[in-house]
Order: structure tokens, then sequence, then C-alpha cells
């Protein structure tokens, strides 16, 4: 389980998330998503931001593949490192700065607008935690900054998921939907990281007081 979380769903999501752009390098402006975005599509701001969002997002998702990997990481030192500050580039100079222009058009209104624009400031902020924790080699505190980042990375394939299972029940409209998924698709992800914490640190207290326990219990 832990294998698939770690390393096969990053992948899963790569690989939907390159279906999901790869319409956008033909550069048309009026495919897909970009068909609800006419009446911006002509500032040019908006037209690089949403280039360097969609374009940087795939390698975001894809490292998270090999990152998380205590195998990678022990065994390929090197390759976690390089990966990791091209992960932590990404997302402090284009993926979360590009998003947070696109937050100030987001459809749906300003309840939407006001989820991404909570959601993309943490993304940065997370990765720039996970960045400084790095260089002090505080190493535990690094890896849940991190993980914490990657949980808003997923967020946009949280998103679609989320649409995808919405649309199947039915009984929303299409407005209070996109509403809902836009406030769920971040928060849930750092809800599940934060409830994984939690549980890994009771683990660990239940690990120690084994030890400590254990030569109370078994003395004749």
């Amino acid at each position: 389980m832990k294998k698939f979380l770690k390393t096969i769903l990053p992948l899963i999501a790569s690989a939907l998330m390159a279906r999901i752009i790869y319409p956008y390098f033909s550069w048309e402006l009026d495919i897909d998503f970009l068909q609800t975005k006419q009446q911006v599509i002509h500032l040019w701001y908006y037209r690089a931001a949403f280039y360097l969002h969609i374009f940087s997002s795939l390698p975001v998702l894809l490292f998270g593949a090999f990152l998380f990997s205590k195998r990678i990481q022990q065994r390929f030192s090197k390759l976690h490192r390089i990966l990791g500050k091209a992960y932590v580039g990404l997302v402090l100079l284009l993926s979360a700065p590009s998003g947070m222009v696109l937050a100030f058009y987001a459809n749906g209104g300003w309840l939407v607008q006001l989820s991404f624009l909570l959601a993309t400031p943490l993304w940065w902020y997370f990765t720039w935690r996970g960045l400084e924790t790095a260089m002090t080699k505080n190493f535990v505190a690094h890896r849940r900054w991190m993980i914490r980042s990657y949980a808003l990375a997923f967020s946009a394939i949280t998103l679609r998921a989320s649409q995808l299972i919405l649309n199947e029940f039915g009984g929303m409209s299409p407005e209070h939907q996109y509403l809902f998924v836009a406030w769920e698709s971040w928060m849930l992800n750092l809800l599940l990281v934060e409830f994984y914490f939690r549980k890994e640190k009771l683990k660990t207290y239940l690990r120690f007081g084994k030890r400590v326990l254990s030569p109370i219990l078994t003395t004749d």
C-alpha cells in the first residue's frame, strides 16, 4: 500500500496530467478549459501564467514518484537531491506564482477564487519550508513539509477525480459542484496528510512504550 501511494499513484497522476495538458501543445486559445476563459485570454500575462502553470505541473507531479521513495533516497541520494532541487525550483519560481495569477481569474466566483488564493501561497510556503529544513539538515521536518507540498500539488488530480465522482452521482448544480471541489480538493489532501502524521507519531510512541515496558513485563 505504501509503495502504491509513494510511487505508483504519482506515476498514474503524471500520466493523467500529461493527457490533460497534451492538447495545449497546439497553442490554440479556444480548446478545452481555455474555451471558458475567452474573456481574459487576450491578456498576455494570463496566457503566460496559464502555460507556465500547466507545463511545470507535469514534472512536479512526476518527481513525487521518486522523491518519497526511501529506496531512492538511500541508494541514489544524488538523484534525490537533484530532483528535489528541481521540484522546489519549479514550484517556487513557476508553478505557485503562475497559479496565483490564475487564482484571481478562476471560474465560479469569489469563493472559488478565495480557495485558490489560499491554497497557492500555502503550497509556496510548504515548499519553502521543505527547502529551509533540508538546508539545516532537519530531515524529519523536511520530509513532512515536502509531503504537505506534494499534497497541494496533487490537489489538481483530486479536483478532477472529485468532479468525475460528483458527475456520476449528480444532484448538484455545476456551480455548486465546482465550488465544493475547489475547497475539497486541497483541504482533503492536507487533512489526510495530517492524519498520516498523527498516525506515524502514535506508532512511534507505541514502539517507545513497548521498549520501555518490555523488560518490566518479561521479568519473572
